[in-house]
């Protein structure tokens, strides 16, 4: 995937904290520490995002909606 660069402002504690990782072998740098943990988060927001809209939607409708046109009968389904 092609990279971008890009300047951030960071407070020095962060930078500190993230220097640390890399010292310590955690990341090979800050450039790799820094894009994990935005992954991170953007994972976890859409995450978030997606559990919100299934908490809007009514159950029994879903139910219906996914049982419609299937034959009451088990006699009516082929055979595998």
């Amino acid at each position: 995937m092609a990279k971008a660069k890009i300047a951030v402002s960071l407070d020095s504690k962060v930078v500190e904290a993230v220097d640390r990782l890399v010292a310590s072998d955690v990341f090979p740098n800050r450039s790799q520490a820094i894009e994990s943990a935005l992954k991170e988060k953007l994972d976890r927001m859409e995450r978030r995002r997606l559990a919100r809209e299934c908490g809007k939607l009514d159950p029994r409708f879903e139910k219906a909606l996914a049982e419609e046109g299937l034959s009451k009968e088990l006699s009516d389904w082929p055979e595998y």
